[in-house]
């Protein structure tokens, strides 16, 4: 009996730091409750750029090759036994989280707490799942999204990082008419701003250390105020840190006209100094969002947080959110944000899309930004 022939689709598997390979591999058939789709567009993440560079993102390194990408939409293109809620020809958004919809975390809602939860394109767990830099995927149908008709593929894959926003909002209790101060503008925290303007925030500012993309978010209303921290020296002492980041953000708080502070801070860069100056950002009773993922360990000037009664809130990933993103990616609440999308490449070109996006700039000097990848 001769072997079954399944046809070959493209992936970009990473093998180690900088060596992408565009590979032909089998398209097996959907397994039970899964569901096969045709990828159309992926947008990479920072946590992609890390394995990109280094091999590794944090402490999860990559054992055997894997396929990037976790920010995707596509189109059902064939579904396995037991499905029943989707059909080919369907869009849908791809939830790269899987978890085992077992656990008491699974069951009160708090799945991204999940501790059985894999990710695609994470090297947490091993064997590795792949993600979804290639032409078809397969995927258990609880966690695809049908998409709203006038949403299209590119802003569904802005839906997984809107989800880490939308989550971090609702642990912050995010309200209308509230002050929001925003550490770092890259698309994280640009989304942090649109979501936060979407709710109605009565002032939205913005802080970073990079210039362009302070004007980037002023010129398309994602920030009414923006404040470039200086480049300076590090610090020889931990006391000079934390004094420094007090007068730092003081004067900052002072440029913006709010010398109480903000309701919200969301800290998007998990850089320490900005840790640090989130906690005095806050107004006495504010709560700041921890979103950024960067320094492991900090010094925090905890005094200025418990005598105010400031709330530091940790934010990890996202549930049940992808429906809400959606909605408001398709709403059109979320004025510019396809602004975010600087970059249009083709899956065969993913090595230069990393090279681009390490870069932050092209070959014309254009910022980067979003870079979605096309089949």
């Amino acid at each position: 009996m001769s072997p079954v022939a399944f046809p070959i689709h493209r992936a970009a598997v990473l093998y180690g730091p900088k060596d992408i390979r565009i590979e032909d591999r089998p398209v097996w058939p959907p397994q039970y409750d899964h569901v096969q789709v045709a990828v159309k567009s992926t947008g990479l993440c920072g946590s992609d750029l890390h394995y990109y560079m280094d091999g590794r993102n944090g402490d999860f390194a990559i054992q055997n090759p894997l396929v990037l990408g976790h920010e995707a939409a596509g189109i059902v293109v064939s579904v396995g036994p037991g499905v029943k809620n989707f059909v080919p020809g369907q869009r849908v958004a791809i939830e790269a989280g899987v978890m085992c919809r077992q656990c008491n975390y699974c069951r009160s809602g708090r799945y991204n707490l999940c501790k059985s939860l894999w990710f695609a394109s994470s090297a947490k767990t091993i064997p590795h799942h792949d993600g979804t830099l290639q032409d078809r995927m397969n995927h258990p149908s609880h966690v695809l999204h049908p998409l709203p008709d006038n949403c299209s593929f590119e802003a569904a894959a802005l839906a997984e990082p809107l989800s880490v926003l939308i989550h971090a909002s609702r642990r912050a209790d995010l309200q209308q008419g509230q002050r929001v101060l925003v550490f770092g503008v890259g698309s994280i925290g640009i989304l942090a701003c649109a979501l936060a303007k979407s709710y109605g925030a009565a002032q939205v500012a913005a802080v970073d250390i990079n210039q362009q993309r302070l004007d980037f978010a002023k010129a398309n209303g994602f920030a009414s105020r923006t404040y470039c921290l200086p480049t300076v020296d590090k610090a020889k002492t931990t006391d000079e840190q934390l004094r420094r980041s007090r007068e730092t953000i003081q004067r900052v708080l002072a440029n913006f006209g709010t010398p109480d502070g903000y309701d919200v801070v969301f800290e998007c860069t998990g850089a320490e100094s900005c840790i640090q100056m989130s906690i005095h950002a806050a107004v006495t009773g504010g709560k700041v969002m921890l979103v950024g993922m960067g320094s492991r360990n900090v010094m925090l000037p905890i005094s200025a947080a418990a005598l105010r009664e400031v709330d530091i809130q940790g934010s990890f990933r996202y549930a049940n959110t992808y429906p809400t993103a959606l909605s408001l990616l398709a709403s059109g609440k979320l004025q510019n944000v396809e602004k975010l999308v600087t970059h249009r490449l083709r899956l065969h070109e993913t090595a230069r899309a990393f090279d681009l996006l390490s870069r932050g700039r092209d070959e014309q000097g254009n910022m980067v930004m979003k870079i979605m990848i096309a089949p």
